[in-house]
C-alpha cells in the first residue's frame, strides 16, 4: 500500500509540474492579450460613453455618442461602403481561391511556379502593392490602355470616379487575397482521401460532380475558417483605402475604420470614435457567431 501511495503522489506531482509548464508557455500569450487587447477594448467601451477628446478631463454623456452616430450621414455612408466592400470581395476571394487551389492540386504542369506567382501578392507589402495599383489605375495607365485596345474610347478615371473608386479598390483586394486562401484550401485538399474520388469515378461522376459532392463538402471546415477571416479582414480594411483614395472622392470609399481614424486622430473626438469602434466590434461579433451557428448546424 505504501508503494502504491508513493506512486500516486509521484504521478500527481508530475501532472502538477506539467500543468505548471503549460501555464508558463501560455502566460506570454495571455499577458499580451490582456494588455494589448482586453484592456484597450474595455477602455474603448468606457470612452464611448464620454466626450473624451484626449485631455485629462472627460464627462459621462451616456448613449449620446451612439444617438449621434446614427444621425451622422458620414457614418451611415461609411457603414454602407463597408458592407458593399465586404459583399463585393469576400465571395469572389473564397470562390476564386477554391477554384485555383483545385487546379493546382490536380497536377497542373508548372504548379509550384504558379503557386509562387499567386502567393506573391499576399506576401508583398500592402503599401507597395497599393502604389503599383494606383499607377495602373491612372488615366494613362496600363488598365485604361488595355481598355482602349478593346475599343473603349473614354475609359474611366478609376480612383477619381465616385461610382468606380470603391470597385477599383475591391478588384485590387480580390487579386491580393486569392493567394493566401489558395494555400489554405490546398492544405485542406491534401487531407481529402483519394478513395472518395475513386469511388466517385466508379459511380460515373465527372470533374464537376466531384467538386460539388466530394471536394466542397470535405472542405467545409476550411471554408468556415476562410469565411470568418475574410469577413473580419474586410470589416477592418484601412490601408488600401487610406493610401489609394483617402476615402474619396467625396466619401465614396470611406469605410468604418477610416471613419474611426478620422474622428480619433484628426478630429480628436476619441469618445465618439470609441462608440464607432464598438459598433464595428459588435458587427464582427455578430457575423462570427452566425458563422459558428451555421457551421455547427451543418456538422450536426
Amino acid at each position: 500500500m505504501g508503494e502504491k501511495k508513493k506512486k500516486q503522489k509521484t504521478s500527481a506531482a508530475i501532472v502538477r509540474r506539467n500543468r505548471a509548464h503549460a501555464y508558463l508557455f501560455l502566460a506570454p500569450n495571455f499577458i499580451g492579450f490582456f494588455i494589448f487587447t482586453l484592456i484597450p477594448v474595455i477602455m474603448a467601451l468606457a470612452y464611448s460613453f464620454t466626450n473624451y477628446d484626449g485631455n485629462l478631463k472627460m464627462d459621462f454623456i451616456g448613449i449620446d455618442n451612439y444617438i449621434r452616430m446614427f444621425n451622422d450621414s458620414s457614418f451611415r455612408i461609411s457603414l454602407i461602403n463597408t458592407l458593399v466592400y465586404t459583399i463585393g470581395t469576400v465571395p469572389f476571394i473564397i470562390i476564386l481561391s477554391l477554384l485555383v487551389s483545385v487546379l493546382m492540386n490536380n497536377g497542373i504542369k508548372g504548379a509550384p511556379v504558379y503557386r509562387a506567382i499567386m502567393l506573391f501578392p499576399h506576401i508583398a507589402s500592402i503599401i507597395a502593392v497599393t502604389v503599383v495599383w494606383q499607377f495602373m489605375y491612372a488615366k494613362q495607365g496600363p488598365i485604361n490602355a488595355l481598355l482602349q485596345t478593346f475599343g473603349v474610347e473614354n475609359p474611366p478615371i478609376w480612383l477619381a470616379d465616385q461610382d468606380k473608386a470603391l470597385l477599383a479598390v475591391m478588384i485590387m483586394i480580390i487579386w491580393k487575397g486569392i493567394g493566401y486562401y489558395m494555400i489554405v484550401y490546398l492544405a485542406g485538399l491534401k487531407g481529402i482521401s483519394k478513395d472518395q474520388y475513386e469511388a466517385a469515378t466508379m459511380d460515373g461522376a465527372n470533374a464537376w460532380h466531384k467538386l460539388i459532392y466530394v471536394t466542397i463538402p470535405n472542405l467545409r471546415p476550411v471554408t468556415f475558417y476562410a469565411m470568418i477571416m475574410c469577413i473580419i479582414n474586410s470589416f477592418q480594411v484601412f490601408t488600401p483605402i487610406y493610401v489609394m483614395t483617402g476615402g474619396g472622392p467625396g466619401r465614396a470609399t470611406s469605410v468604418l475604420v477610416l471613419k474611426i481614424y478620422e474622428d480619433s486622430f484628426q478630429n480628436y473626438n476619441f469618445g465618439y470614435a470609441s462608440a464607432e469602434a464598438m459598433i464595428l466590434f459588435l458587427m464582427i461579433l455578430i457575423v462570427t457567431l452566425i458563422q459558428f451557428y451555421h457551421n455547427k448546424r451543418a456538422e450536426a
